[in-house]
């Protein structure tokens, strides 16, 4: 059953009770269903420029995971994880009805889904990869490659202590630019500036992402497509191609969106979008 929060839910986005929790999503299309989760301080919006085009052949459906916006969270709650958000996508899958999907994570949201993949295996029909984090405990132990693992926590334990500072645009600049290029921030139009203050304080508190064990990912029965930008930081490529060596059955190289960095599908959505369907092709 729909459900209205404790706070407003923006026009044409929809909201259902799962885990105790008003989730909210944007869907449009129809047909198989296609979930997409965002990363770290994103929301529902980040996927803009994938919703209308995905939609022509997919339910897709976008969610907003627990305390990111439209709640305008305080960050002192406890219930706030990478297991959390898994559970709350699975258990939305089921509360809709929606069978096996094909869902895809970003980022942060790739340690959403990839843990969702490890805890509810049954709620997945295809996995695809979108620079995931989760996966630092594949790189090998070689000092370059343990250096790798620990980047992108370090990345967002400067970003909380930034934060601490006060000077939220300042801390964000320095996050955007870190994951893309030098002036990336400055090159964000106001609306994207915009749900980076919306879902800042997510970031407030620095989590230690759990991460996959190559013996749980060799578990893994269902089709993965794996995306990297061309320019993204060089982890996420490893770590997929670490991931790759650990599943049964021929698993191709990561798909390299070009002309792009972390945000892949906001820098070059074409690109991003013709791989997502052409996998997602008779599916």
């Amino acid at each position: 059953m729909a459900i209205q929060g404790v706070w407003p839910m923006p026009e044409g986005v929809k909201s259902v009770e799962v885990n105790d929790y008003p989730i909210a999503y944007e869907e449009r299309g129809s047909g198989t269903p296609l979930i997409l989760v965002h990363g770290a301080m994103n929301d529902y919006r980040c996927w803009n420029f994938q919703v209308p085009v995905l939609a022509v052949h997919y339910r897709v459906i976008a969610v907003s995971l627990r305390h990111y916006f439209p709640e305008p969270w305080d960050g002192q709650s406890d219930d706030f994880s990478v297991f959390q958000h898994a559970d709350d996508v699975a258990e939305f899958t089921r509360v809709l009805d929606l069978g096996p999907v094909h869902l895809l994570g970003h980022s942060r949201g790739g340690a959403v889904v990839l843990n969702v993949a490890a805890r509810h295996p049954d709620v997945i029909k295809t996995l695809i990869l979108a620079d995931a984090s989760g996966l630092e405990a594949l790189l090998p132990e070689t000092p370059e490659s343990r250096a790798m693992a620990v980047e992108g926590q370090k990345l967002h334990e400067h970003l909380a202590a930034d934060l601490a500072k006060g000077d939220q645009e300042t801390a964000l600049r320095a996050y955007v630019d870190a994951l893309s290029w030098p002036g990336r921030w400055d090159e964000l139009t106001p609306e994207r500036k915009s749900s980076f203050f919306d879902n800042v304080a997510t970031a407030i508190r620095p989590e230690v992402r759990p991460s996959l064990s190559g013996e749980a990912i060799g578990k893994f029965q269902f089709p993965i497509l794996m995306l990297t930008g061309e320019t993204s930081p060089g982890r996420y490529g490893q770590m997929l191609r670490a991931m790759r060596d650990c599943l049964p059955g021929s698993v191709g190289e990561p798909t390299i969106i070009p002309n792009a960095a972390h945000g892949m599908n906001r820098d070059n959505p074409k690109a991003f979008n013709a791989a997502v369907l052409g996998f997602l092709s008779g599916r």
